[in-house]
């Protein structure tokens, strides 16, 4: 080929090419990258007094991921937002003793007192050495009256197994405000899984775990060994709700209950949802959230799995 020909060859090339491309951008869908991913990360802020610090905004917040200073992307705090929740009740054979049962029963009952009927929702579950579920996720918060009255314990105790089970199914939920609440007299005879198994799980996919030990006065002396509640549970327990950014309590009376559930329904109510960049290593990556304000206590998850 002459080099008169390549020339009208090369112009006629750059003359269609624009249009073929054109026309090739509008046969194919247009793709997006995001710019970055956000890891959300909802926490509550209490003072020394143990009342909610509210009225917080992004520069009140120091979040370190792996100890790197991370900017919040963004803050949200909207105690309209609904709730879903998934109640777990401890039916093994250890509840039998003590009225065990019939205060999880009432701390059960002062659970959904404090929900929103049509807005929030709440699912129930039970377990021994398996997890059932007893109520799928209901708005209908009055359907629930007396869901555990016909259960009556019997078997081990797979907490921390049933714990991640239902952790799993929680994070599908639409919800803003999500959260487990176990209801149980502490002691874990059968799991597959560790405290700190069931930490890493519920910490990755943001969902905290409140643990109510409905173990009456007599046996929360941990100085005497006793076969409901020893110290090495109640540390995994305090441990697994620290963890994920909820709270351990000892309720010892019917009277108890009723201000545990108050008080962990309140600790949704007013979390703050915090988002920052998402680091893109596939690893865990440990969180640390303060407040720039003296004797503020934060709880939040520990961390989140980068990638």
């Amino acid at each position: 080929m002459s080099f008169r020909h390549c020339a009208i060859a090369a112009c006629l090339i750059l003359q269609i090419a624009p249009a073929v491309l054109a026309q090739d951008s509008q046969s194919r869908p247009p793709t997006f990258r995001s710019a970055l991913d956000v890891v959300t990360i909802h926490a509550s802020v209490r003072d020394r007094q143990g009342k909610l610090v509210t009225g917080l905004t992004p520069e009140d917040f120091e979040i370190r991921d792996n100890g790197q200073l991370r900017r919040v992307l963004s803050l949200r705090s909207d105690r309209d937002s609904p709730i879903s929740l998934a109640v777990l009740v401890d039916m093994s054979g250890s509840m039998r003793l003590s009225g065990k049962v019939a205060m999880a029963r009432r701390a059960f009952d002062s659970v959904l007192a404090q929900l929103r009927q049509g807005q929030d929702e709440v699912a129930v579950f039970t377990f021994d050495e398996g997890l059932h579920v007893r109520r799928g996720f209901t708005r209908d918060i009055g359907s629930l009256a007396n869901a555990l009255d016909e259960f009556e314990p019997f078997g081990s105790t797979s907490l921390y197994d049933a714990t991640a089970t239902t952790a799993r199914q929680l994070a599908d939920r639409a919800a803003g405000n999500k959260a487990i609440v176990v209801l149980t007299d502490g002691a874990d005879t059968s799991s597959r899984m560790s405290a700190g198994d069931v930490s890493g799980v519920a910490a990755s996919i943001d969902v905290p775990v409140y643990v109510v030990a409905t173990v009456p006065a007599s046996e929360q002396d941990l100085d005497t060994p006793r076969p409901a509640v020893r110290a090495s549970d109640t540390a995994d327990l305090r441990e697994l709700a620290a963890w994920t950014g909820g709270k351990f309590v000892f309720a010892s009376s019917l009277g108890q209950t009723v201000m545990a559930a108050a008080s962990l329904i309140a600790d949704l109510r007013h979390q703050y949802l915090l988002g920052i960049e998402a680091a893109d290593d596939p690893q865990w990556r440990r969180i640390d959230v303060k407040v720039r304000r003296p004797s503020s206590v934060v709880k939040a998850r520990a961390g989140y799995f980068g990638g």
